[in-house]
C-alpha cells in the first residue's frame, strides 16, 4: 500500500467503516425462478375496474396495429407476398404496437382525469398507526456533498413535519475510491454532528461491493431489516419532501396488502439544454402517461428502483434476487433488478401500486446526449436480460409484460433502423435501389414503389401517432392542477412546447442509432460498465463527439447523398439532417441555458419557477458541505 492510499484509508477508515445502530437481522433468502415458496405470501386481487381499463388500453392498441398491418400486407401483396415483404410487415407490426400502446395509455389517463375521482392518497388523513421507515441511499463513488446535502435536507424536512411515523436515514456506501471514501466519511461525521438530538442518521461502507446496488440493499435487509416495517429506496440524486415521504408511509400503513408503492419522481436541477428538454417533457407529458399507467396497472404496477416505499418483511421473504438462468452452474447477476423484484413481490400476492399524484418526489436528469446514451447502455444490458426471466414460474401476466416491454424499448431501435434502410431502398417512386437487383434474383423484393404521396401519408400518420400523446399531455395539464402560468410567462410556455417537439425530433434518430449500438454491444458480449453516472455532465471535446457519433454521421451522409442523386425520398430529410448533424446537435445538448437571462426563460417547469423548500434546502446544504470538504478529489 503506497503512502497516499495509507493516508486516505486512515482518514476514511477501512472498508467496512460504519456509523450504525445495533443490528436487527432479517432472513433474506434468494428466490427461485422455478419454485414459488409458500411463506411470506399475501393476496391482493385485481379489481374489476382495472380489467376494464386494461381492455380500453390494449384493445385499441392491438386493433390499430392490426388495421395498419392489414393495410401494409394488402399493399405489399399486389405482386405476391414473399419473405422480404412478410418480414417488412412483421417489423411494422412490432414497432407500431408500442407507439399505439403509448397513445392508448395517454388516452386512458386523459379519460380517467375527466371521468374518475382523483387517485386517492392518504397524505392528509390520520394514519391508522405509525410505522418505522428506513430511508436507504445506496451510493458508489458519488460526489459526497451532493449525497449528504440531499440527506440533510430530507432529515430537516422530516424534523419539521408532524407525522406519526419514525424515519431513519442510512447512507449505504459501496465506494471504492479512497479519496471519495475519505470525503464521504468526513461528510457523514459533519452531518451527524450538526443534526439535533433524536435524528437518526447512519453511514455504512461495505468491504466489498458484492452484487452492486442490489447486493447493497440486500446487505442492509439482512442486517437491519428486522427493525423497520418499511424502507424507502432512493438513488444518489433522489430527493423527497417530508410530505411525500409521509404520504408513502401513510399509504403503506393503511394498505396491509401493499408490498411496494412507487411514486412518480419529477426531474429537477436541469441547467443544460438536453436536461431542460427532459425536465420539461416529464412534467408536461409524463404526468398524463403516468396517470394512464397507474390506472390500467392498478395492483400490478412496476418498480423503477428508487423513490418507492417497500414493505421490508415482504421484500425479505419474497424478493431475494435470484441469479440469471444458466445452462450449467450458477448464472450471473441480474443487472436491472427493480423490474424483477417487483415481479417476485407480485408473484407472492403483494400489490405493486403506482401513485403519480404524490407531490414532492424528485430526481435529476443526465446533463447531455452522450451522458444519457452512456446510461442507456447500462440499462440496455440489464433490460435485455429480462428476456431470460420471462419464463419465471407463476409470474403475473402484467409483470411479464413489464419485463418484455423493458426489453422491447431497446429492441425497437434496431427494428426502426432496418425500416429506415428499407424506406430508403424503396426510393422516390421513379428510382429505387431495388431496381438494381436482378429480376431473376430470388431475394429481389416484390413490393411496389412508394409514390411521393405515399411518402407524405406515411410520414404524417407516423408523426401524428408519435406527437398525439404530447398534445394530449399539454391539453390535460389543467386537469392535474397545473396551468401554463406555472411555467413562467404564458407565451414562453407555448414556445417551449414547440422547442421541445423540435428537440425531440432532432434527438430521436440519434438515440435510435445509439440504442441500436447498445443492443449490438450486449449481443456481442461487450461488458456493461456500471460506473458512476456523470451527473453534472462529462467534458466531451470534438474528438470524443466525432468518435461517439461516427455511425450516425456516416448514415446521415449516405442518406443525403441518396437524396442528391434522386434515389432517396426528400421526405426523409428530417431524419437524415439529424443524423448528419449529430455532432453539433450533441454539442448543443450540453449548453448551459442557466448562464444567461435570455436563455434561462426557456423550458421552465413549476419547480424551477417557484422552487419548493426541499429543493432550495438541498442546494444550500450541498454548497455548505462542498465549501467545507473542498474540491472534488481532495481531502
Amino acid at each position: 500500500m503506497d503512502e497516499l492510499t495509507r493516508l486516505l484509508t486512515a482518514v476514511a477508515g477501512p472498508a467496512g467503516s460504519e456509523m450504525v445502530p445495533p443490528e436487527q437481522p432479517l432472513p433474506h433468502p434468494r428466490q427461485s425462478l422455478r419454485h414459488v415458496p409458500d411463506e411470506g405470501r399475501c393476496a391482493a386481487p385485481i379489481r374489476q375496474r382495472a380489467r376494464v381499463w386494461r381492455a380500453m388500453t390494449f384493445l385499441p392498441a392491438l386493433l390499430t396495429t392490426g388495421l395498419l398491418c392489414t393495410f401494409f400486407g394488402r399493399w405489399l401483396a399486389e405482386d405476391g407476398l414473399g419473405f422480404a415483404e412478410a418480414a417488412l410487415v412483421a417489423l411494422v407490426c412490432a414497432t407500431f404496437f408500442w407507439i399505439a400502446m403509448s397513445l392508448a395509455t395517454a388516452t386512458v389517463g386523459f379519460l380517467h382525469l375527466l371521468t374518475a375521482p382523483p387517485l386517492r392518497t392518504r397524505a392528509e388523513d390520520p394514519a391508522p398507526r405509525g410505522i418505522d421507515v428506513a430511508l436507504l441511499v445506496p451510493i458508489y463513488n458519488e460526489v459526497p456533498w451532493d449525497v449528504m446535502g440531499n440527506a440533510a435536507a430530507m432529515l430537516d424536512e422530516l424534523g419539521r413535519s408532524e407525522t406519526p411515523h419514525t424515519f431513519s436515514l442510512f447512507v449505504l456506501s459501496d465506494t471504492r475510491d479512497p479519496v471519495i471514501a475519505a470525503q464521504e466519511w468526513r461528510a457523514a461525521e459533519l452531518l451527524a454532528e450538526a443534526l439535533p438530538e433524536g435524528r437518526r442518521f447512519y453511514y455504512r461502507r461495505r468491504p466489498e461491493n458484492t452484487d452492486r446496488k442490489s447486493g447493497n440493499i440486500a446487505d442492509w435487509v439482512a442486517r437491519w431489516g428486522g427493525g423497520h416495517e418499511a424502507m424507502v429506496v432512493l438513488d444518489a440524486d433522489s430527493l423527497m419532501s417530508g410530505k411525500a415521504l409521509t404520504s408513502l408511509a401513510h399509504e403503506m400503513a393503511a394498505d396491509p396488502s401493499a408490498g411496494l408503492i412507487q411514486s412518480f419522481p419529477r426531474l429537477i436541477g436541469a441547467r443544460t439544454f438536453f436536461a431542460r428538454v427532459q425536465q420539461f417533457s416529464s412534467v408536461v407529458y409524463g404526468a398524463l402517461l403516468a396517470e394512464g399507467l397507474a390506472t390500467w396497472t392498478d395492483t400490478d404496477g412496476n418498480y423503477w428502483g428508487h423513490n418507492a416505499i417497500i414493505r421490508t418483511a415482504a421484500f425479505a421473504s419474497c424478493a431475494g434476487l435470484p441469479r440469471m438462468p444458466a445452462l450449467r452452474g450458477e448464472g450471473g447477476l441480474i443487472m436491472s433488478h427493480d423490474f424483477v423484484e417487483a415481479g417476485l413481490l407480485r408473484r407472492a400476492g403483494w400489490s405493486i401500486r403506482f401513485l403519480p399524484r404524490i407531490d414532492g418526489s424528485y430526481e435529476e436528469s443526465p446533463a447531455s446526449l452522450i451522458d444519457f446514451c452512456l446510461r442507456d447502455r447500462r440499462w440496455c444490458h440489464g433490460n435485455l436480460q429480462h428476456l431470460l426471466v420471462l419464463a419465471t414460474s407463476r409470474l403475473a401476466g402484467v409483470s411479464r409484460f413489464h419485463l418484455f416491454s423493458g426489453a422491447m424499448a431497446y429492441l425497437m431501435s434496431p427494428a426502426w433502423f432496418v425500416l429506415l434502410c428499407i424506406w430508403a431502398l424503396l426510393g422516390t417512386g421513379q428510382t429505387s435501389v431495388v431496381q438494381y437487383f436482378s429480376p431473376d434474383n430470388p431475394m429481389r423484393p416484390l413490393w411496389p414503389e412508394l409514390s411521393p404521396l405515399d411518402n407524405v401519408l406515411v410520414l404524417v400518420f407516423m408523426y401524428s401517432m408519435l406527437l398525439a400523446p404530447k398534445a394530449l399531455g399539454a391539453l390535460s395539464l389543467p386537469l392535474t392542477g397545473i396551468k401554463p402560468a406555472h411555467f413562467g410567462r404564458r407565451r414562453f410556455f407555448w414556445l417551449s412546447i414547440c422547442l421541445e417537439v423540435a428537440a425531440s425530433v432532432a434527438f430521436a434518430p440519434i438515440l435510435m442509432v445509439q440504442q441500436m449500438i447498445a443492443v449490438l454491444r450486449t449481443i456481442a458480449g461487450v461488458p456493461a460498465t456500471w460506473s458512476p453516472q456523470a451527473r453534472s455532465g462529462g467534458d466531451y471535446r470534438l474528438g470524443v463527439l466525432l468518435r461517439f457519433h461516427a455511425l450516425e454521421t456516416v448514415t446521415g451522409i449516405l442518406l443525403v447523398s441518396g437524396m442528391a442523386t434522386g434515389l432517396v425520398s426528400l421526405w426523409l430529410l428530417p431524419i437524415a439532417a439529424s443524423l448528419l448533424l449529430s455532432v453539433p446537435i450533441s454539442a448543443l445538448s450540453s449548453i448551459d441555458l442557466a448562464q444567461r437571462r435570455w436563455t434561462d426563460v426557456w423550458l421552465k417547469t413549476p419547480e424551477s419557477v417557484d422552487e419548493p423548500r426541499i429543493i432550495s434546502s438541498a442546494r444550500t446544504r450541498r454548497e455548505e458541505l462542498r465549501r467545507t470538504l473542498g474540491e472534488p478529489g481532495t481531502v
